[in-house]
């Protein structure tokens, strides 16, 4: 199939990770492959039309019916970096778990690509359809899912062969972290990370809950100094797109 079942295109800022507050332009598939308890994105069945922004940053939609083309995506995205050059740092890549779809992506991605370099997103688990893109990716955002602010199993060894899978592009490794997260949490995903490269930069974020982060900065401070041993960056960011009511 040369078509997607797709949530939304739109444009707006990069609200987590180093990255944040770049412009991008995002492309939402529908689909996980985990239940995160804390999840904001939950789509419970394949949405039948795809929502398009009218304009770059308009907050306006129009619905195009499922499944999209490659031309008509990429054809979208062409007339947005034409309208406004310089405007968009990469294309992101989300869901959802956009790795769910790896043979689509390696199909669109070298065309998307020529438009604007690709940001992917990321929950960190799968690392054989990583590995089938890799090629056509500019930016990995990988998750590594604590127990304690997912509500799931562990997925360490997963995750260390997704890094190693990674680790060749520009990375990062952002993890959400609860009231509940403990340090012993901290220390196995920062072993992990250190045994894969120690300058990859780690990315702290406190879960949002009821719009603000539900971790006291004396426990984000605690996190920090504790990866700080074996890390070489690691970095405190909140989700700012919740702050600026942004998509």
């Amino acid at each position: 199939m040369s078509d997607a079942t797709l949530v939304e295109l739109f444009s707006s800022i990069q609200g987590e990770g180093p990255y944040v507050g770049r412009r991008q332009l995002f492309l939402r598939f529908h689909g996980c492959n985990l239940e995160c308890s804390y999840c904001d994105t939950v789509q419970p069945s394949p949405p039948t039309r795809c929502r398009v922004e009218t304009a770059p940053g308009s907050a306006l939609f129009r619905e195009l019916p499922n499944p999209l083309s490659l031309a008509t995506v990429a054809g979208i995205f062409t007339d947005w970096d034409d309208r406004f050059p310089g405007l968009h740092h990469s294309i992101s890549i989300t869901g959802g778990e956009p790795l769910l779809h790896p043979e689509l992506l390696a199909r669109w991605l070298p065309l998307l690509r020529e438009i604007r370099p690709i940001y992917l997103e990321s929950n960190g688990t799968l690392p054989g359809p990583l590995g089938a893109v890799i090629d056509h990716l500019d930016f990995v955002s990988m998750d590594i899912k604590l127990p304690s602010a997912t509500g799931l199993p562990p997925f360490w060894e997963t995750h260390r062969k997704f890094l190693e899978v990674a680790v060749g592009k520009d990375l990062f490794v952002k993890v959400v972290v609860a009231p509940e997260s403990s340090l012993e949490e901290i220390d196995l995903l920062c072993g992990i990370i250190h045994d894969v490269d120690s300058c990859i930069p780690l990315i702290l974020q406190p879960v949002t809950r009821s719009g603000r982060p539900a971790v006291s900065a004396q426990q984000l401070l605690r996190f920090q100094e504790r990866g700080s041993r074996l890390l070489a960056d690691v970095r405190v960011i909140p989700q700012t797109h919740v702050f600026l009511d942004l998509l």
